[in-house]
């Protein structure tokens, strides 16, 4: 069993407020800094510090924050395989995806890894990557598939694959001709996901080599949802950045067509991530090998 002291501090970490904490342990505040205080004296070092009027965790803090983490995440699916066990229902495991990795590059498999597991109770929650990394930090999620930018330092993860990042836009939308430099696109209307999204953070992450950002872009717009973002580019409101294998069935069927690029192809990796050090990585390890299995048939 977790000592609640555990809990709490891995609920300031999660508020960096000592005030949320005990708003969401139906505390006090002064037990949420007596507790966190305790934890300071076993470890001998300072797990927060201030920085103006906002709190956040000191180098030990986030050491402590990451190996308490798996622990109470680890704690949280025992609990649930015991009580599965007991009731002799389907074991549970809580999977989150981005929406390009989800629909478009994980889905199908893990669908065919789940009929040949009838054992698993699988739940599928659906954010970008920030969200998700947050859900896993903590213990909402299990494991997920990301597409963006994160501490692989705080994390176990693989890479499942490598997918290219390519621009496209209707027929009949106007973009220089012949292979484009990113300088010669920013008068073309943008179409992008919102911040937060992995497909954005890459794209930014090209363009930032080049010293430009979304915003460098004459007319831009955010759209929280792909699909919205694939008809919207579609009907010819403007380009879009999206990986190759969200828009196959565009470009095959003519909606939408690739813009030849001057730059360095834009690839990235769509990652297998979890908590480091669980008890659980045997059966992490045996689901993304049949996963990376299905999807190279």
């Amino acid at each position: 069993m977790l000592d609640p002291r555990v809990r709490t501090f891995l609920t300031a970490c999660d508020t960096l407020s000592f005030t949320r904490a005990a708003q969401e342990l139906h505390i006090t505040q002064p037990a949420v800094s007596q507790q966190i205080a305790y934890l300071e004296h076993e470890y001998g070092a300072p797990l927060f510090e201030r920085a103006g009027r906002s709190l956040r965790l000191t180098p030990a803090g986030q050491l402590v924050r990451d190996a308490l983490g798996a622990m109470a995440h680890d704690e949280g699916l025992l609990r649930e395989r015991v009580q599965s066990v007991a009731r002799g229902t389907a074991r549970p495991l809580r999977v989150g995806m981005t929406m390009t990795a989800g629909r478009y590059v994980v889905g199908s498999a893990l669908g065919a890894w789940l009929g040949e597991h009838p054992e698993t109770r699988m739940s599928v929650t659906s954010a970008d990557t920030a969200a998700l990394l947050g859900q896993l930090r903590t213990g909402e999620l299990d494991c997920a598939f990301v597409e963006g930018f994160f501490d692989a330092g705080a994390f176990a993860c693989d890479a499942l694959c490598r997918e290219e990042l390519i621009c496209v836009a209707a027929p009949g939308l106007e973009v220089p001709r012949g292979p484009a430099r990113f300088e010669d696109l920013l008068g073309v209307p943008l179409l992008v996901r919102e911040p937060g999204s992995g497909t954005r953070a890459v794209l930014e992450h090209a363009l930032a080599a080049r010293n430009l950002s979304p915003s460098s872009f004459a007319d831009v717009s955010e759209i929280g949802s792909l699909e919205v973002l694939k008809l919207w580019c579609r009907q010819g409101l403007g380009m879009a950045f999206l990986y190759r294998a969200a828009v196959e069935g565009e470009l095959a069927d003519g909606t939408l067509r690739q813009v030849p690029l001057a730059e360095q192809p834009i690839t990235h990796d769509i990652a297998f991530v979890r908590l480091p050090d669980s008890v659980f990585e045997p059966e992490f390890a045996a689901l993304f090998s049949a996963i990376r299995k299905a999807k190279s048939r």
